[in-house]
Parts: structure tokens; sequence; C-alpha cells
């Protein structure tokens, strides 16, 4: 049982700021070649200019829900690297619903941003995996490995986070359904559903109302917030070997907050 990624290629979105970032930065520094794929070139720039000169990483600034877009990642991943052994799907759209007005088109984005891109990218990449795993000669090993950044949202109800929670759950069942299609291929899928972890969207609501932090520690039963760099580390435990019996899994990265009873009364 090995937890090393030194070697490996992972394409990683969302990179730029918040949760993805700190998985890139963490696999690049486990000795991954790592691709840094984000939407934005500002932010881009603004935090990961100066790994330009690493030689193990690489930069690509583009809108993924273009399908041309997703061509080109894979591309540029290739060009520098050869092959892809990772894909982690960490771009996510964090928003809010008004559940009763029809001219609302948040679910329409979140299933765009949140589902379809993960599905597509997906799809490209485990392509390219197959390839690669015909090519060589060790069929008993991992042909590659998939994780999806998920949230504890897909299964908690709160009306205004209508549109997040039905991208999540939505990228949850995804995530079974590709483990169990690519299975064959040694391939593997498995999802992270993160709560009560410091992530860019989460800063930006406590910085509005501070008063949600102590509301949000009150709420998990360890008692603090997550960090992005344990989400790091157990993407890097599902990407390595030391998982190569796991897959089709959502891991849940929330404190506890999944397995507690609100009302924490003893009644039926």
């Amino acid at each position: 049982m090995s937890f090393s990624i030194s070697g490996k290629t992972a394409i990683i979105t969302g990179a730029a700021a918040g949760i993805g970032h700190a998985i890139a930065q963490h696999f690049l520094d486990n000795g991954a070649n790592v691709v840094f794929a984000d939407l934005s070139e500002k932010r881009l720039k603004s935090e990961c200019d100066h790994l330009t000169e690493h030689e193990n990483a690489r930069l690509f600034v583009g809108d993924l829900r273009e399908k041309l877009n997703i061509a080109n990642l894979l591309s540029a991943t290739l060009d520098a690297f050869d092959r892809v052994d990772i894909l982690i799907n960490a771009a996510r759209m964090f928003t809010t619903t008004d559940p009763l007005d029809p001219n609302d088109t948040s679910v329409e984005n979140a299933l765009g941003q949140n589902l379809n891109v993960a599905l597509r990218l997906s799809q490209a990449v485990a392509r390219r995996m197959i390839v690669q795993a015909e090519n060589d000669p060790d069929k008993s090993t991992d042909a590659g490995t998939i994780v999806n950044l998920s949230s504890l949202a897909a299964n908690r109800t709160q009306p205004e986070l209508l549109a997040f929670s039905i991208s999540n759950a939505a990228l949850e069942q995804m995530t079974r359904s590709l483990a169990v299609s690519l299975a064959q291929h040694h391939i593997r899928v498995n999802a992270i559903a993160v709560g009560s972890v410091m992530s860019g969207s989460l800063r930006d609501v406590i910085a509005d109302h501070p008063e949600y932090r102590d509301a949000i520690k009150d709420g998990t039963p360890l008692r603090r917030i997550g960090t992005a760099n344990e989400v790091a580390e157990a993407a890097q435990f599902l990407a390595s070997s030391a998982s190569s019996f796991i897959t089709g899994q959502i891991i849940g990265l929330d404190g506890g907050r999944s397995v507690l009873d609100t009302v924490q009364r003893p009644a039926h």
C-alpha cells in the first residue's frame, strides 16, 4: 500500500483558488505533474503564475463548459507530460436559489458547471486512460483515477441551496455510474463530499456573516471548521494505490455533520 503520487500526471480544475488550489499545490509538492486548470485567467495568474518556472506544473485557462476547451486541456496535458493518470474535478459554482421564482436559472447554471463539466471532462480523460492502459503490459494496476468534489448539500435540504444541492446530488450519482462503467478498464471513480471546510465560498459567506462561524462549529461534532489541506490529503489517498480497491464511493469530509441528528433529543 502506497500513498505516493510521485511521477503521476494530474489535471485539477478549479485550481486557481480555494480547495482546488490546495489540492493542486499539494499534489505538486508530493511529486506529481500538475496541470492547474481554471476559468479565471486573472486568478490563475495571481495565485499560480510563479509556478510557470516549475518543470512539473502547467497552467491552463479556459471555460470547460465549451467542448473545445476540454479537448484543448487534454491536448495541453499530453503535450507537456505525455499522459494523464489522475483527474480531480474540483471546479464548483456555489449559488443560491429562489425556489419559487420560475425565472430563476440557478439550477440550469449549477448543473452546467457542477455536473456537465465534470462529466464531459471525465469522459474525455477516461478515453485517454483506456488507450494508455492498452499499451501497458501490467493490466493489474490502476489505469487511472478520477476524484470529484461534492458537498454535504447533496443530502441535506436548505431551500435556498436548491441548485447547489441538486447539482451535487447529480454529481454523486454520476460518480457511481462512471465507477461501474469504468471498472472493467481499471479506472476508479470516487468523490469527496465536503462540509464544514473552509472553502473559498464559505470564506466569503463568513466574511459577510461572521456569526455563521460559531453556528457551523456548534453544528459539527468535531467542533471546528476543516481545512482545504485536509481535503487535499483525502484526494491524494483516493488518487493513490492506497485506495486501489475503492471505487464508486462518496467519502464524507465534514467533521461528522452528516451523521448528526439535529434534533438531539431522545425522541422516537
